[in-house]
């Protein structure tokens, strides 16, 4: 039966933005990697092709960006989401 104050199973929104924020500061920290595919390296080696070098590591890092930027977006959405069921609760 159907009670109203019946406690849920839900995480609390603050302790969900502070696993959130964790995980993204994780995420963060693999940034610095520098890793490259045995091909990338191979083609890229050597003093003549620098530029290039740089080229595809700048290319990697833009693609890196997407992924957080929409996480970032869409915890933004649910922050904003969850401010504006407070106010209305006031």
């Amino acid at each position: 039966m159907y009670t109203k104050n019946k406690i849920s199973n839900f995480q609390t929104p603050k302790s969900a933005l502070k696993k959130m924020f964790f995980g993204i500061c994780i995420f963060l920290l693999g940034i610095s990697a520098n890793a490259q595919c045995a091909m990338c390296r191979a083609a890229l080696a050597g003093d003549s092709n620098i530029k290039k070098a740089e080229a595809v590591n700048d290319g990697i890092v833009f693609l890196m960006i997407i992924p957080y930027l929409l996480v970032a977006i869409i915890g933004f959405l649910i922050y904003k989401m969850y401010r504006s069921k407070k106010k209305k609760a006031e």
